[in-house]
């Protein structure tokens, strides 16, 4: 099944929804950076909230995330837009540990618990949006509830989950978003947060297999959700040859001029996707010349 995401709104229009998997974006993500179990999950759980909440933008709006925990696994930076594509690493990506006491993944462990979260949209005005919270959980999913709680002042519940295959694939990955909407009514408040409270963990959901309608149907209750637009998912990465060109034409003639004489071509790697772009010595001349 595509990776795809839905929006929805749930009890006439009180709760806004999202809700998506991402098998195929989490496992593209460890494919490039062959990334082990616990890192997997980490990378895989930021993404899958990075895409839900680029989801939240609009047109060619975009999204960053960094999670700095103080953890092992050291920074994940995650980049997402409100087309459903999304792209992410991890400082050390070859970071696993022993599963933690409730038999899962040692995330928080990983992620660290001393640090920050921070959220930087680009929505096409002069100065991003920014907004910073201290990591509460390392878990990721009680860290980006918080998030949006306390810095967009959206009360909000968030559940992400990564499992992985003993070949360190990607066995499933998917999460939701629940939003509450100003002037929901109390008894919708109470029925959510019980259902909260009696539902599978998402990635007991998503090993289940089920779709992100039927995700929302669990947290929200059958006949409680209406769809209103679902969209493909993602890894996507926006490097190319051509804007890698124009950064080193950007570090001027000089800089070129040392780079050809001290090792006579250029090898520059992506951080998000892995590419590595090779430029000669005649292409870096011809660089040389269209620099300042």
């Amino acid at each position: 099944m595509k990776d795809y995401l839905v929006k929805a709104l749930g009890y006439d229009g009180q709760v806004r929804a999202y809700a998506v998997s991402t098998t195929e974006t989490v496992g593209e993500a460890q494919r490039r950076h062959h990334t082990w179990p616990t890192a997997s999950a980490a990378l895989g759980r930021s993404m899958t909230a990075g895409v839900m909440m680029g989801a939240m933008l609009k047109g060619e709006d975009k999204i960053t995330i960094k999670v700095e925990g103080g953890g092992p696994i050291g920074v994940i930076l995650v980049d997402g837009n409100a087309k459903g594509e999304v792209r992410g690493y991890v400082t050390n990506p070859q970071t696993h540990f022993d599963l933690n006491e409730h038999g899962k993944l040692d995330v928080r462990r990983a992620v660290g618990t001393e640090g920050t979260l921070t959220v930087v949209k680009d929505i096409g005005l002069r100065d991003n949006f920014s907004g910073q919270v201290p990591i509460v959980s390392g878990e990721l999913g009680e860290d980006f509830t918080y998030y949006l709680v306390t810095s967009e002042q959206v009360p909000s519940s968030v559940g992400v989950g990564v499992l992985v295959n003993p070949d360190n694939s990607i066995l499933a990955a998917g999460g939701f978003i629940i939003q509450l909407l100003p002037g929901t009514e109390d008894e919708t408040i109470t029925a959510i947060e019980e259902r909260l409270g009696k539902i599978a963990p998402i990635s007991k959901m998503i090993q289940q297999g089920l779709t992100p309608e039927q995700i929302l149907e669990q947290v929200l209750g059958e006949g409680n959700v209406k769809i209103l637009e679902t969209m493909p998912v993602q890894f996507k990465c926006q490097c190319s040859r051509e804007r890698i060109a124009n950064a080193l034409i950007s570090l001027g003639k000089q800089e070129i001029r040392d780079i050809i004489e001290t090792e006579g071509q250029a090898e520059a790697q992506c951080h998000f996707c892995n590419e590595t772009y090779d430029f000669s010595k005649d292409e870096l001349e011809e660089l040389e010349s269209s620099a300042k």
